[in-house]
């Protein structure tokens, strides 16, 4: 990777990943007097020497004083915080850690990796879950964004992670966008997506219940209703198949199950669709007939998709679309899922999942337990899946688990129905949080451990393409601030567990890679000309840009038929409208990060809500006027903004501020497939 011009000679520059979504943008860090002080893009093909404002901004955090320096224990007394020695609160965890084990056993152990830390961080926390302690509860923020993603894509092909690279959208004949605000959330796919329509004459589809800006560039637009998904694309589907545009020879020879799967498509005529969507019944052919006679067709979607009771099958369909048209295993075409996080997909590769070792190897079956019993020395590796995220949260209550570990989340502001996580996490016996800065999870928290931020360590992130890609340290850690991984593998050496001591980085992603198959080829030393995309099996792999050429992961692809069922909550008399949620260009997740920034706070800096003109009018509301949203969960008050964006009857919030959190409106009501939470439709009423 190129750095940015010539650098001065007070200067050092250094090369690393962007901390923010998982396109994996490569940023040039500029240091001085142990600072850093300047973002710069990196010159190569991932963000083609572009960022957005966020990467620009992705320095202002690092050494904001705000920033945690030493470990921190709670007083039993006085209930505050105090200093404390890194001795005495490992210390302190290991004997909390062995009274629940003596009293509970390790089914009372709830572990939460993260997102944000590197491959090497949640490998080592899933391993010390595993191996030292014996839960089987680990999960991560996966479950809140792509885990029906995860168990979709897994059914239909064997494998649920983005089967192409964002560089083949510039050759595709279509986009179909769905259920992702692009250019807001991974602006440097946005930009991919514009220039193959505006360069490369590309025919853009986009479906969305908010007129989001691609919309304005689409040859297509269905503003379909919130969470209709499902019934959206099986109405697409059913025109491809009875207009006879399907690919007979793809589906003969590579899938299955096509008959069964082409009959339950029978109620979902373009009529009927229509009655269910809003979307009317000429668009959803328009939309069909350009989809279904592409010769590369690429889709790309995100949380709009995911966020649901129907997750699953709102990815399962996309699956059948593609699978049924022949647009998997060849360049520009494929489902293509945008990962929220800058490794979340890392983080699912490393087996930070209740149900998954490292590799996606399934923890029921007793081969692969004892595989990693052997590899990792241990006769503690429990039994079978534990509990998801949100489940967690009911055991705790429920006084079935007690003890909680949590690296790099900030669940008491992202997880659904937030007064519900909130008194899980007061209820917990013992909480250890892993974070740069106090949050509003770290105010629950029994010892808070000083991290150290993507500045500040070496290893590596595994980009929503399946990229696996070098963090590199560029400056010492802020304080008494430590990488996860350091704190964890101590942690597991005075509990006596001696397979946990890397001498380095290095030396604990060369472990990975002995037990990963996706990662078997690769090492920090291969990685270190721009990284590789998996699966890479072997050291004379050059990695793979895109999955299933010859045959799916599993074989042959499954067809899987879905039908569409209305969301658990709709609008009544009491509570008459939609809410949605979402992101905002300028903040990020729980805005950790994003808040320190002065940069992105000067461009948007409190909580809104998106409502309809006429909704507006007919409730005497004024643009920037200060409104309550409510629902059966709780109440917030923020300013409302009166656009066309949003469709009658809907709200939008985003979700990044805790003084007016849209979770505490959401649903925690559970997809029964992924166990991922519904959280892009409730029924809400507005107030002034």
């Amino acid at each position: 990777m190129r750095g940015w011009g010539r650098v001065p000679e007070m200067f050092t520059d250094v090369d690393t990943i962007c901390p923010f979504c998982g396109v994996g943008c490569h940023l040039v860090l500029r240091v001085h007097d142990g600072k850093v002080v300047a973002v710069y893009p990196g010159a190569d093909d991932i963000n083609e020497g572009k960022l957005c404002i966020k990467g620009w901004s992705a320095h202002e955090f690092i050494h904001h004083p705000k920033r945690l320096t030493s470990p921190l224990m709670r007083d039993d007394r006085s209930r505050e915080f105090r200093a404390v020695s890194w001795d005495e609160a490992l210390a302190f965890i290991k004997n909390r850690l062995e009274k629940v084990l003596a009293e509970e056993g390790a089914d009372a152990v709830n572990i939460l990796g993260s997102a944000k830390c590197t491959n090497e961080d949640n490998y080592a926390l899933q391993k010390f879950a595993r191996a030292v302690i014996g839960t089987p509860h680990i999960d991560h923020c996966a479950r809140l964004c792509h885990a029906s993603t995860v168990t979709g894509l897994a059914a239909a092909f064997g494998s649920g992670a983005m089967t192409n690279s964002i560089n083949e959208l510039a050759d595709a004949e279509v986009i179909l966008v769905i259920g992702s605000n692009t250019t807001e959330q991974h602006p440097l796919v946005g930009r991919r997506i514009l220039r193959a329509v505006q360069e490369h004459h590309a025919t853009l589809i986009v479906a969305d219940p908010r007129r989001i800006d691609l919309a304005g560039e689409a040859h297509c637009y269905l503003q379909h209703r919130p969470g209709t998904d499902t019934a959206l694309i099986n109405g697409l589907l059913q025109v491809i198949i009875a207009e006879g545009m399907e690919d007979r020879p793809f589906i003969r020879e590579r899938t299955e199950g096509f008959d069964e799967f082409a009959a339950s498509l029978a109620d979902y005529t373009p009529a009927r669709v229509a009655e269910i969507t809003g979307v009317p019944a000429d668009k959803i052919i328009e939309a069909a007939h350009r989809y279904g006679r592409a010769g590369s067709a690429a889709i790309v979607y995100a949380m709009g998709i995911t966020q649901h009771v129907s997750g699953t099958d709102n990815v399962l369909a996309l699956a059948n679309l593609a699978m049924a048209t022949g647009n998997l295993g060849k360049p520009s075409t494929g489902i293509n899922p945008l990962r929220g996080q800058n490794n979340v997909q890392g983080a699912c590769d490393m087996g930070v999942l209740p149900d998954v070792y490292p590799g996606y190897r399934p923890v029921g079956d007793p081969s692969v337990k004892a595989f990693f019993s052997t590899a990792w020395k241990t006769d503690r590796l429990p039994g079978g899946p534990g509990l998801s995220l949100c489940e967690m949260m009911d055991a705790v209550l429920a006084q079935r688990t007690k003890w909680m570990y949590i690296m790099g989340e900030n669940p008491a502001l992202s997880d659904p129905d937030s007064a519900h996580v909130r008194r899980a996490l007061e209820t917990v016996e013992f909480l250890v949080v892993q974070d740069i800065f106090e949050t509003d999870t770290t105010a629950y928290a029994h010892v808070v451990l000083p991290a150290a931020s993507y500045a500040e360590k070496d290893g590596t992130f595994t980009s929503t393409e399946r990229r696996v890609q070098l963090v590199r340290r560029a400056v010492e850690p802020i304080g008494e601030s430590r990488p996860e991984w350091q704190v964890i593998a101590e942690l597991a050496r005075m509990r006596g567990y001696k397979e946990m001591n890397w001498e380095s980085v290095g030396a604990l992603f060369d472990e990975i890679a002995r037990v990963t198959p996706l990662y078997g080829g690769m090492s920090h030393d291969r990685l270190a000309g721009g990284g590789l995309q998996w699966p890479c099996p072997d050291r004379d792999h050059g990695g793979t840009p895109y999955l299933h050429k010859d045959k799916f992961a599993r074989g042959k692809g499954r067809f899987i038929p879905v039908r569409y069922n209305p969301p658990p909550e709709l609008p009544d008399k009491d509570y008459p409208m939609v809410l949605t949620t979402g992101r905002s260009l300028f903040q990020f997740h729980t805005g950790t990060m994003t808040r320190k920034s002065p940069t992105l706070q000067a461009q948007l800096d409190e909580a809104y809500v998106e409502i309809h003109p006429d909704d507006a009018a007919g409730s005497g509301i004024d643009d920037g006027q200060e409104v309550t949203v409510a629902s059966r969960r709780g109440r917030i008050r923020l300013a409302a903004r009166v656009t066309e964006t949003v469709p009658e009857k809907t709200l939008f919030i985003p979700f990044h501020f805790a003084e007016a959190a849209a979770n505490e409106l959401t649903l925690r009501t559970l997809d029964p497939k992924s166990k991922i939470p519904e959280l892009k439709v409730c029924a809400v009423r507005i107030e002034l």
